[in-house]
This record gives C-alpha cells, sequence and structure tokens, in this order.
C-alpha cells in the first residue's frame, strides 16, 4: 500500500473515531468514557473542541484510537467460541472497566 493511502486512511479513521468519541460523549458522558477507555481530562478535551480542531488532529500520520486488547489472554477470551456470549462479553466489559480505573 502506498504512503500516501495510508496517510488518508488513518486520517479517515481519526475522523470517524473523534467524531463517533464526541457523540458518545454528549449522549452519556459516563458510559462513553468506560467505552473508550479514557479519563475525564480527556473526556473534557473531547467535548470541547471544535471540528475544525478534530479534523486538523485527525489528519496526523498516527492512529490515534488504542487497541484496547493489548494483552494475550483478553484477546484469546474474546477470539474464543463462546457458549454464553452474554457471559462473554460481561467478562470482557469487566476486565476492560478494570484497565480503565487503573489507568
Amino acid at each position: 500500500m502506498p504512503a500516501a493511502d495510508a496517510s488518508r486512511e488513518i486520517s479517515d479513521l481519526n475522523l470517524t473515531y473523534m467524531l463517533l468519541a464526541q457523540k458518545l460523549l454528549r449522549e452519556d458522558r459516563a458510559a462513553a468514557m468506560l467505552r473508550l477507555g479514557i479519563g475525564a481530562e480527556m473526556a473534557q478535551l473531547l467535548l470541547a473542541m471544535s471540528m475544525a480542531e478534530v479534523v486538523k488532529l485527525a489528519t496526523s500520520n498516527f492512529v490515534l484510537c488504542a487497541f484496547r486488547l493489548d494483552e494475550l489472554p483478553i484477546a484469546r477470551t474474546v477470539m474464543q467460541d463462546a457458549r454464553e456470549r452474554t457471559l462473554q462479553q460481561a467478562h470482557l466489559a469487566i476486565v476492560l472497566a478494570g484497565q480503565a480505573a487503573a489507568a
């Protein structure tokens, strides 16, 4: 993939992520913070950003959203064929909430 294509795709991903994050935060700040894995200061910063600031930040060559399944056991839990999908989702929510609280 040419570098220009990768940069454009990263920018698109960043813009989509930032707009989604702002939307989620406006709808339910506490739930959004948990889902996004961010703290109160970052939530406030995202909410305060103008569209021009969001677009400017989105055009960075770096992916702004973090891969939250950075621990192998968590990734394996998600990939398992669980008979109890609801239980698996609850377990994942607890683990990710614990990571957010520790950060």
